[in-house]
C-alpha cells in the first residue's frame, strides 16, 4: 500500500473577514475532493483571515501513479486561482 500525504499553505489575497475566508477555503476543498480521490480538509490557521492550510492524503497501490495524483492534485489547487499556493509540504511512503 502507498500513502502519499502532505499540505498546502495559501495567501488569501483581498480577504477581510473569516466568512471570506470561509467560502473560498469551502470552495477549494470541495473542487479538489471531487476532482481527485482524496481526503482533503482545512487544518489550520483558521482564524487567521488571509492564510489558509489544507492537508490532503491518497491512497493507492503504485508509487509512481500516487506521485503523479500529487503532482495533479497540486496543479489543480493552483489553476483554480482562488488563492496563492505559499508553501507546500508532500510525503509519499510504502506502507
Amino acid at each position: 500500500m502507498v500513502l502519499g500525504y502532505g499540505k498546502i499553505t495559501f495567501k488569501l489575497h483581498d480577504c477581510h473577514s473569516l466568512k471570506e475566508k470561509r467560502k473560498i477555503v469551502k470552495s477549494i476543498v470541495s473542487k479538489t475532493k471531487n476532482r481527485f480521490n482524496a481526503s482533503v480538509a482545512e487544518v489550520a490557521l483558521n482564524d487567521i483571515h488571509d492564510r489558509a492550510q489544507i492537508g490532503f492524503s491518497m491512497t493507492g497501490n503504485d508509487r509512481r501513479k500516487m506521485d503523479s495524483g500529487i503532482d495533479g492534485l497540486m496543479r489543480f489547487v493552483e489553476s483554480i486561482g482562488l488563492a496563492e499556493i505559499i508553501g507546500e509540504e508532500t510525503e509519499i511512503l510504502n506502507i
